[in-house]
Order: C-alpha cells, then sequence, then structure tokens
C-alpha cells in the first residue's frame, strides 16, 4: 500500500472566522447547545409546527474515541499535534454561513442544508469533535484508498466519506446486525460482491479488496436509482426498503420527500453524509484539529502457499503480531490458509526480504501446536474389554441377515462395528448372504 499521496497536515490557529462579510458569533461553550432530551444514539428534530422528531444516529456516530484510539494505527501513527492551538469551544455561525460552505464544496452530489443537517454538523463539531480529530487523521491512511477506488468506477469522490458514518474510519469494526469493516457491509453483499468470507478470512475487513466492492455496488444503485441521495439511502437501508418509500410516497424519487416513508437511521443517514463532508472540509472552521499522522514504513506482499500463523512469523522475523494484524485485518484467527488457495500477506517493506529468507524456519516453528488441525486420523475400532462378575456369565447373540442387509446396517442396528463382527464371525470381506447367521456379541 502506498502512503505517498499523503494529505497535507492542517493547523488550526483561527479563532475567529469572517464569512458573508459578517462577523461570526463564537460561543464560550466546550459543547454546542443540545437538546436536554437527546440520548446519545439519536437526535431531536423539531419541525416548524413545533412537533419533535427523534431521528436514530447512525451506528458510527456513537463510537467511543478511545476505542477508537487502541487500534494498533492509532497507537502507532496518530499523536496530538501540541502545536496546534485546539480549543474546546465550538463557535456557532449564522445559518447562511453553514448555506454558503456548503454550497462552495465541489460536488456532484447535492448537499443541501436544513435543520436536520444542521443538528448532524452541531454532532460532529460538537460531541463528537476528538472522534472527528482521530479521523482527520487516519483519513491519512484510507483516504487515498478509497478515492483510487472511487475513481476505478467514475464515482463522485465525495462518497469517500461514507465510511467516516459507516464505521469512523475503523477497519475491524462490526455492528450490531454484523455488517463489518470501513464499509460496512453484511455478509450477504460482500459475498456478492466479490468478498471472500470463512471461518479464516474477511475480507470485508479489507480496506483494499472492500474499497471496490463498496464502489462497485454504488455503481450499481447509481444505475438503480439515478440519484445520489437515494443511492446513499439505499446504501444504508438496501434498494428494496427505498422502492418501498418511493411507492408510498406516490411514486417521489426526492429524498426529502420520501423522507417519512424511511427507517428512523435512514432518515438520518444523508444528513450525516451532508455533515461529514461539512465538517471535513471545515474542521478548521469549528476549532477542531486533526491528530498528527506519522507516515508509516512503506507496504509491500508476498503471496503464501501454506498454511501460516501469525505467532510463527512475528517470532522468526521480530514482528509483533499487532503489527501484522493491522497490516492484514482480512485473517480473522492469526492464520493465513495459504495451503487452501494462494494468499498474500501484507508486510512492511523492510521485513519482505527477511520472511522470504526464513520461510522454511517460519513454516516449522512451532508448527504442531500452532497449526495443529489433523489431516487424517486412526479410528479406535478395537471394543473396551468387559469385566465379567464373579458368578455372571455373557451369552453370546446372533442374527440371521436378511435380503439386502449390509455389514454397516447390522453392526449399526445392533450398537457394534463392522470390524468387530468380521473379527466374531471370520469374515474377510464385507459380502453376505441372506439366511446366514451372525454373531454380534
Amino acid at each position: 500500500m502506498s502512503y505517498k499521496n499523503l494529505y497535507s497536515k492542517h493547523i488550526c490557529h483561527r479563532l475567529t472566522i469572517f464569512g458573508l462579510g459578517t462577523f461570526l458569533l463564537m460561543l464560550p461553550l466546550s459543547l454546542p447547545a443540545q437538546n436536554s432530551r437527546e440520548a446519545d444514539d439519536e437526535i431531536v428534530v423539531t419541525d416548524k409546527e413545533g412537533h419533535e422528531e427523534s431521528i436514530q444516529l447512525p451506528e458510527a456516530l456513537s463510537h467511543d474515541v478511545d476505542s477508537l484510539m487502541n487500534l494498533y494505527m492509532s497507537k502507532k501513527y496518530l499523536v496530538e499535534d501540541n502545536d496546534c492551538q485546539m480549543k474546546d469551544i465550538n463557535p456557532v455561525y449564522e445559518k447562511e454561513v453553514y448555506v454558503d460552505r456548503l454550497s462552495r464544496i465541489p460536488s456532484i452530489i447535492e448537499l443541501p442544508y436544513n435543520d436536520v443537517v444542521q443538528k448532524f454538523i452541531d454532532r460532529y463539531s460538537g460531541k463528537l469533535r476528538h472522534s472527528v480529530s482521530f479521523m482527520l487523521g487516519a483519513s491519512n491512511f484510507y483516504m487515498p484508498i478509497f478515492e483510487e477506488a472511487l475513481e476505478a468506477y467514475q464515482l463522485p469522490l465525495e462518497l469517500k466519506y461514507l465510511p467516516v458514518i459507516e464505521s469512523a474510519l475503523n477497519p475491524t469494526a462490526v455492528s450490531r446486525v454484523g455488517a463489518t469493516g470501513l464499509w460496512q457491509f453484511m455478509l450477504g453483499t460482500g459475498k456478492m460482491y466479490g468478498l471472500e468470507v470463512n471461518s479464516l478470512v474477511d475480507e470485508r475487513r479489507d480496506p483494499i479488496k472492500s474499497s471496490y466492492a463498496a464502489a462497485h455496488y454504488l455503481k450499481d444503485l447509481y444505475n438503480i436509482f439515478g440519484d445520489w441521495s437515494l443511492v446513499i439511502a439505499a446504501y444504508n437501508c438496501g434498494p428494496e426498503t427505498i422502492n418501498k418509500a418511493i411507492r408510498r410516497s406516490n411514486g417521489s424519487k426526492d429524498y426529502w420527500q420520501i423522507y417519512p416513508y424511511l427507517p428512523k437511521e435512514t432518515r438520518g443517514y444523508v444528513p450525516a453524509f451532508i455533515a461529514a463532508n461539512y465538517i471535513m472540509n471545515y474542521y478548521c472552521e469549528h476549532n477542531i484539529c486533526p491528530l498528527t499522522t506519522r507516515l508509516p514504513a512503506k507496504t509491500d506482499t508476498v503471496m503464501i502457499n501454506s498454511n501460516v500463523h501469525f505467532e510463527q512469523i512475528a517470532a522468526v522475523v521480530g514482528m509483533e503480531k499487532e503489527q501484522l494484524r493491522a497490516l492484514n485485518p482480512r485473517y480473522r484467527r492469526d492464520v493465513i490458509p495459504g495451503y487452501t488457495s494462494p494468499c498474500y500477506l501484507r508486510l512492511p517493506q523492510s521485513m519482505v526480504a527477511q520472511y522470504l529468507d526464513h520461510e522454511q524456519e517460519i513454516n516449522q516453528y512451532k508448527t504442531d501446536s500452532l497449526l495443529n488441525k489433523r489431516i487424517e486420523v486412526e479410528v479406535n475400532d478395537k471394543a473396551p474389554a468387559y469385566v465379567v462378575k464373579k458368578g455372571s456369565h455373557v451369552r453370546s447373540r446372533s442374527v440371521t441377515v436378511r435380503p439386502g442387509q449390509t455389514l454397516s446396517e447390522i453392526a449399526r442396528r445392533n450398537g457394534t462395528t463392522v470390524a468387530k463382527l468380521k473379527r466374531l464371525n471370520g469374515l474377510k470381506g464385507t459380502n453376505i448372504r441372506a439366511g446366514k447367521k451372525l454373531r454380534v456379541r
């Protein structure tokens, strides 16, 4: 993976912003004003008639930033920028400023403003501001990958912010319903778009493969709906749900018209996408500073044709297992199943030669304990010895073979084995004739 397209580092020192020729009010609050009835997983919107509506937040918007910072890539390569004058003060602007800023984002996708979008902007710039700092730093790892995949399918590049609301840029994220990875693929959809998922491998967690699969899926959704807001909504809840909402709204294909007929989370999904585009472009204006990114070592891949455990690699070439997991999140249980079919292993470029020089040693290291899945076993077909108590005796028992019966069937019916039947009756083969008597004990 190449990180040569590292995003430029931004340092936010601005504490006052001028827009539309107006000085903009800044409130000295650590968070924006929030509705006291809002839970951590919802926002509350009041319509023109004063009615309140609770909108469920996309799951990633409730992720704990501490858990994100415990990811290997975060601990290794993301640090707070001590030079950045980050203040827990979130400026509040006039509505016209948000409208103007959204209109200035170079986007094919419609990014309109309304009260619901404002609520999500407030959430990102307030409660989630430290998560935004993380995501701005982590974007250096992932945005170039997203952009390349979207460009390959000739899709709008602003779709690169979908994983911000899908996974908070956590490649190993798993939702309540089992959606997995940066792009939160469900199992069936992932397999439909060529992502391998089995007990050892889950390509939904592979940043590159899942990004190309997501781009392909988004392209197919656009071919169905021809409208990017509907595509984004369908990515969240599925095309069938969008089609039902369209029918219930008398055929309207305007997202904001079918809005009341959508599931609660999907109602917030497009506004969250618009707000994500806003905050990833205008974070500086809200005194949010990206975590500083130290450039990871360049990486390369080697092909593996045998089963290999991460512990074997780590012990022989002197790598951390956590680093191997971070570079190869597709492997679910630290095992590369190269014997099934050739698999690739991503390593720091400086470690590739060392791996190849020690490949045989790696394959032999603790193989019996780490890769102990037996290929062939012998069955113990010896009948247990019975202890006959003094004064008792065991009677032999025979059956008559019926037409069409086999030794296997007779053994099963009488709680014994074919081998024992052959031994009791002096049989060399398994052919038996009807009418013959066989000892079964």
